[in-house]
């Protein structure tokens, strides 16, 4: 695996990314570009493909009705087109999943934003200067709890990418990526900063179990899945086993330029937990997303705290809110969104802010690939050309 990707796929870092772009029409709402409105998100996916991705998979929901398109191969070996209904891990969009639990929990007055991770975890977050009784439920999900990423542990990264062989069966509990947190330093006093953290989601999980009484999967299923008929759309555990119908997924295991791609489908994601595990399709990422935007999902206060952003640091367009971020696009379409890196896909899932027009694309590729360039295409009416446009950026198990 390159560099880049340990960065993206594995820290989870949300990186502003300058992404070339030029009009293929006018960057306008899809009413107004001709007769295929998604001839710029066609041409996007195509790229892709000729920057080196496998396969490239999209559907959009909007106000002509749905889209969907493809690029490319699901498999390397047998040339298999991508399909509509083919499952792939999603990463670190599972994190907005999490967030509408724990929103849910605190609307029936079962806990409350405010309380400390202590609180519902005694002792759990300690050591070498994290602290556990002055982290708030809100700076979790925020990212500004400045716990460590254990995502960024050095022995983490080798599991995922020269070892990967060798560890991808390990199973791991949530205790166990926290402690592997809680060896290191914080990155800031709570509320001092923002940091992208895959530790705060594996913490929100266990704390959805607390406040419950039973286990993560089933809070999602109960509180989402079921109610919005996400069929496709399930919590694999410690099983290392895609649901069908699935493509392959390829990773580059090294950073040297001429890296073996190999098939990275098969690992037990339980080093993701509540931070990135859920497998879906892009018509369940659509639905989810048209109903959280929407507001079907939570009552209005809890909706107003789900998108309370805050800034995520530096000249950053994206705001970061409680599992969804937000950012503007190069054409002045403002888009709320998440995208998902873990080994062998990367993903994005995006809404206008009334949840009417949703778009979501994966990429059967960890090491490659521009999920940004899918966005500005699909809302903006624009392919890569000349014009910088703010990015999202794929990470983790984000």
């Amino acid at each position: 695996m390159k560099v880049r990707t340990i960065h993206r796929a594995l820290m989870g870092a949300l990186a502003t990314v300058a992404v070339t772009a030029t009009a293929l029409t006018a960057p306008a709402s899809a009413a107004g570009r001709g007769t295929d409105p998604h001839a710029a998100t066609r041409s996007a996916m195509e790229a892709q493909v000729r920057a080196g991705v496998p396969g490239v998979l999209g559907q959009s929901v909007g106000e002509d009705g749905g889209w969907q398109g493809s690029a490319g191969v699901a498999d390397r070996t047998t040339h298999r087109p991508r399909a509509a209904h083919d499952r792939f891990r999603v990463g670190s969009i599972t994190k907005a999943f999490t967030s509408v639990v724990l929103l849910q929990q605190e609307a029936e007055g079962k806990l409350r934003l405010d309380d400390t991770v202590d609180h519902w975890l005694p002792g759990v977050v300690r050591g070498h200067g994290h602290d556990g009784r002055e982290i708030t439920v809100r700076q979790l999900l925020n990212h500004t709890s400045g716990i460590f990423n254990y995502t960024e542990d050095a022995g983490v990264r080798e599991d995922l990418t020269s070892g990967f062989y060798r560890h991808r069966f390990d199973v791991h509990t949530p205790r166990q990526l926290v402690d592997i947190a809680m060896a290191h330093a914080p990155d800031f006093r709570p509320g001092r900063g923002w940091h992208y953290s895959n530790t705060n989601y594996v913490l929100a999980g266990m704390i959805a179990e607390k406040v419950s009484g039973r286990p993560y999967a089933t809070e999602v299923t109960r509180r989402v899945l079921g109610p919005l008929h996400l069929r496709a759309t399930t919590l694999p555990g410690d099983s290392p086993w895609m649901p069908d119908p699935h493509g392959r997924a390829y990773g580059k295991l090294d950073s040297a330029p001429d890296a073996k791609i190999h098939d990275v489908t098969d690992f037990n994601p339980s080093w993701a937990y509540a931070a990135g595990e859920i497998v879906s399709t892009t018509g369940d990422l659509n639905r989810f997303y048209h109903a959280l935007l929407g507001g079907k999902l939570l009552p209005e206060h809890q909706q107003r705290e789900l998108l309370t952003a805050v800034p995520t640091g530096g000249e950053s367009p994206i705001t970061y809110g409680l599992g969804v971020y937000t950012t503007t696009l190069s054409c002045g379409v403002k888009v709320w969104a998440h995208d998902g890196g873990i080994p062998g896909s990367t993903s994005v899932v995006s809404s206008t802010p009334d949840g009417r027009h949703t778009a979501a694309f994966n990429l059967n590729a960890d090491w490659t690939g521009d999920v940004m360039a899918l966005i500005e295409a699909e809302y903006c009416g624009k392919v890569p050309g000349t014009v910088a446009s703010p990015g999202l950026d794929a990470s983790p198990a984000r």
